[in-house]
C-alpha cells in the first residue's frame, strides 16, 4: 500500500523558534526528531506571508498572482484543483482537520467578526473536495473554537485548548474513523502561535517567569518593549504545546503500527517579527516573516535521514512535494519543484532561487495597501523590489550568510553592484516565467516589465 501522508500545518510559526532550526530559548525535541529522522530544509520559505494566500497555493500549487489573491478576505473558487482531489483520484482517503481560512474570512459586513466565522459553518462546496472535513474558517481564539464536519452545520465545541483539541480530532479519525484498505493524506492545521498570545496557564506562567535572548535586530518601540517582550514569552509557550502535541501524535502512530509507513510533513504558513525590525506579525519580506520550517520524515526514505537541504524552497513547493511523497503526479502542470527527488537523490536543485511576493492589499490604511513587493530568494542572498502601478524599484539586498537579521541593507553598496544587478535579473526572469504582471522597473540597464511589454 502506498504510504499515508500527515501534514502538521501550524499558523505564523517563525523558523527559528525551533531548537533544530538554533533557537536557544526553548527545546522543541519531539519536532527535533522528526528533522533528525527526516529531512529539513534550512531556508524553505512562504512565498506570500499570510494566511490566506498561503492556504491558497498549498491546496492548489499555483501562485497566488496568478487568481490576485489579496493579503485576506477572499473566497477560493470551487472551480480550483486542490490537492485533494489530485489523492481522491490517486485512490487516498482524504481528511483535513482545522482551520480553513479560505472562504472568504474576515470580510467586513456589519456584525460580521472572528466569533461569527468561528459560529458559521464553511459549506461543503467551499470545503476543496476532501473526503472528511473537520474544521472551521478561523477563529483566533485558542480557548473557545468551534467546528462543523462536513455538510453537518452542526457546532462543536473544543474543550480544551485548541491545538490539543485539533490533534486529539485527528487521531480519532485515523485511529478509529478511517478506511483501513485506503492510504490516508490528512492536514492537521492548527491556529497556535497565531495571535491572540494564550497558552495553556501552566506554560505561560513558566515563560513569563524566565528570561529569553532577543535578536539583534529586536527592536520595537521604546513604550511597546515590556509588551513584546511578554508577547514573545507567551509566543514560546504555545510552540512548547505544540511540540508536545508533536510528541503525543508521534506515540499515537507508534501505538497504532502506523509509524513505518507514515510521512509526516512539519510546515507553517508564515512566520512572525515579533518585534523585529521594529515590526510585528508577517507580511513583510523580511526572514522572520518569510522564513517557515520544512520538515519531513519519510520512513519509506531512509537515505532522508539527517539529511539537510539548504538550497531555497518557497510555498509553491509543497504541493507537488505532498503529491510526489505519496506518488502522485499532479494532474496539470504547475509551477513549483517536487523536493521529495532533492531527498532520495541529493541533487541539487534546477533554479537558482525563488520568487517571493505580495500581492495586494484589499484593507485601506494597511501595510502594503499602496505599495506592494517582489523578492527573490537565492541560498545566500534576498533582493527586494517595491513600488505601486507606476513600477517598483530596488528596496533591499542581504547577505544572509554574514548578516542573518538582515540589519545591512547592501542595495547601494557599491562593492555589491554585480550580485543586485544579478538577483535584479533573477527576479525578472521568474516574473516572466510564472506569468506574473507585477510592473518592475527599469534598474541597472535591464529592461522593466509592464503587462508583457519592456517600458
Amino acid at each position: 500500500m502506498p504510504p499515508n501522508i500527515l501534514v502538521i500545518l501550524s499558523d505564523q510559526l517563525r523558523r527559528d523558534a525551533l531548537s533544530c532550526y538554533g533557537d536557544t530559548n526553548i527545546q522543541t525535541g519531539h519536532i527535533d526528531a522528526l528533522a533528525a529522522a527526516g529531512t529539513r530544509f534550512d531556508n524553505a520559505c512562504s512565498t506570500y506571508p499570510i494566511c490566506v494566500p498561503f492556504r491558497f497555493s498549498l491546496m492548489t500549487g499555483q501562485y497566488a498572482h496568478s487568481r490576485m489573491v489579496p493579503g485576506i478576505e477572499w473566497r477560493m473558487s470551487p472551480a480550483e484543483r486542490t490537492m485533494a482531489d489530485e489523492f481522491n483520484e490517486a485512490g487516498y482517503e482524504t481528511v483535513y482537520v482545522g482551520k480553513w481560512h479560505l472562504y472568504g474570512g474576515q470580510l467586513h459586513m456589519p456584525g460580521y467578526s472572528a466569533i461569527s466565522e468561528n459560529r458559521t459553518p464553511v459549506p461543503r462546496k467551499y470545503q476543496g473536495r476532501w473526503e472528511t472535513w473537520i474544521g472551521f474558517e478561523l477563529r483566533n481564539g485558542p480557548f473557545d473554537t468551534y467546528y462543523t464536519i462536513n455538510e453537518d452545520p452542526t457546532l462543536r465545541k473544543i474543550k480544551t485548548y485548541q491545538t490539543d483539541g485539533l490533534f486529539d480530532l485527528a487521531m480519532e479519525h485515523i485511529g478509529q474513523k478511517r478506511d483501513e484498505s485506503r492510504p490516508f493524506c490528512c492536514v492537521l492545521s492548527v491556529e497556535p502561535p497565531h495571535p491572540p498570545y494564550e497558552a495553556p496557564p501552566e506554560l505561560e506562567e513558566k515563560w513569563l517567569a524566565r528570561d529569553i535572548d532577543v535578536p539583534p535586530n529586536w527592536n520595537p518601540p521604546e513604550k511597546g518593549r515590556e509588551r513584546s517582550l511578554r508577547e514573545r514569552k507567551i509566543y514560546y509557550a504555545m510552540v512548547e504545546n505544540l511540540n508536545d502535541n508533536v510528541g503525543r501524535m508521534n506515540r499515537f502512530l507508534e501505538e497504532q503500527g502506523l509509524a513505518d509507513n507514515t510521512i509526516v510533513v512539519f510546515i507553517a504558513d508564515h512566520g512572525e517579527l515579533g518585534g523585529s525590525h521594529g515590526l510585528n506579525s508577517k507580511q513583510h519580506p523580511y526572514e522572520p516573516s518569510v522564513g517557515i520550517p520544512l520538515i519531513i520524515k519519510d520512513p519509506t526514505c531512509p537515505e532522508g535521514a539527517g539529511k539537510v537541504i539548504a538550497a531555497p524552497t518557497n510555498t509553491e513547493d509543497l504541493f507537488p512535494t505532498i503529491l510526489g511523497l505519496g506518488g502522485v503526479k499532479p494532474r496539470d502542470e504547475i509551477p513549483g519543484e517536487d523536493l521529495s527527488r532533492l531527498m532520495r537523490d541529493g541533487k541539487a536543485p534546477r533554479r537558482q532561487g525563488v520568487l517571493l511576493e505580495f500581492v495586494s492589499e484589499t484593507r485601506h490604511g494597511a501595510q502594503y495597501h499602496d505599495r506592494t513587493w517582489r523578492a527573490f530568494r537565492s541560498e545566500r542572498y534576498k533582493y527586494t523590489v517595491i513600488g505601486d502601478i507606476n513600477g517598483s524599484h530596488p528596496w533591499h539586498f542581504f547577505d544572509l550568510e554574514n548578516d542573518p537579521h538582515e540589519m545591512h541593507n547592501l542595495i547601494d553598496d557599491p562593492d555589491w553592484a554585480d550580485q543586485v544587478k544579478r538577483h535584479h535579473q533573477l527576479l525578472r526572469d521568474e516574473m516572466v516565467r510564472t506569468e506574473d504582471d507585477y510592473v518592475l522597473a527599469p534598474a541597472f540597464g535591464i529592461a522593466g516589465l509592464n503587462l508583457w511589454q519592456d517600458v
